[in-house]
């Protein structure tokens, strides 16, 4: 019978993979519609917590930067990948200034942190940026595929479980199953092949909404800076290694043909 088991879980592990969009496989035994409807469930009750103290969307000119600079980036989002469409795209400024973090979970809910736009201090280019990072998460299936590999190892649910039941955060938002899954996979790194990808997407999709390429390296150049010390948490699920700011000048040249600030630019205005 254990054998049986034990055949059926390595068939399924075969079985259960798909490709990115740079053609990286990747485990996927958490189907990425199950993991937008996951998401979905998270997010507001993650989101409970800083409403009832009023910290949501609590600067008018915060707010419409981020959104319009988002909606660019989620705009050219949905052309290059249409099943995004669906998606019901969400952000929100949480306003945290000692926290340099953003993230974006399966099925575009977005958010960032205030902390980021106060500390790093980044222009439109560089916020652009962060978020078009964070969108390649998703688009990349890479939310679906943090739960998927969790759900593969007892030892990575355990994590999960023991992670929520220390972490007040997940106790006030009160996840349970998939919920959580999909919150904690916001919070755990991504694999380094993950973060290239999302690197690579996301200075792509910047550049098609109009946002300048060579912004990418001077942004992890002021993320450097900041993280001098004391790394702040966006480093913490993002290494950036002096070999991440190699990889990305590398990219500038080939990213130019797609950057076009001139020429006008649709912003997704569901936001």
């Amino acid at each position: 019978m254990k054998v049986r088991v034990v055949v059926l879980l390595l068939t399924l592990l075969a079985t259960a993979c798909t490709t990115t969009p740079t053609g990286r496989s990747q485990l996927m035994l958490v189907s990425p519609e199950s993991a937008v409807q996951a998401s979905a469930e998270a997010y507001p009750k993650l989101l409970e917590k800083f409403a009832r103290e009023g910290k949501l969307d609590n600067d008018p000119e915060q707010v419409r930067r981020v959104k319009e600079i988002t909606g660019r980036l989620v705009a050219e989002a949905i052309k290059d990948y249409p099943h995004t469409r669906a998606w019901k795209w969400q952000v929100v400024v949480i306003d945290d200034p000692d926290t340099v973090n953003a993230w974006c979970m399966a099925g575009g809910k977005m958010a960032v942190y205030s902390g980021l736009l106060k500390k790093i201090k980044p222009t439109d280019d560089e916020l652009a940026q962060v978020m078009a990072h964070e969108i390649s998460h998703a688009v990349a299936n890479h939310v679906a595929e943090q739960m998927s590999i969790a759900l593969a190892s007892q030892v990575g649910l355990a994590i999960l479980s023991a992670t929520a039941l220390h972490d007040s955060r997940y106790r006030t938002a009160a996840l349970t199953g998939a919920a959580l899954a999909a919150s904690l996979a916001i919070e755990l790194p991504y694999s380094r092949k993950a973060e290239a990808e999302a690197d690579r997407i996301g200075i792509e999709l910047a550049a098609k909404a109009g946002y300048d390429p060579r912004a990418a390296v001077t942004l992890w150049q002021k993320m450097a800076r900041v993280s001098e010390g004391r790394a702040p948490e966006f480093l913490s699920t993002h290494p950036a290694p002096e070999s991440r700011q190699k990889a990305l000048q590398a990219l500038v040249p080939q990213m130019m043909k797609y950057y076009h600030p001139d020429e006008p630019h649709p912003v997704y205005q569901g936001l």
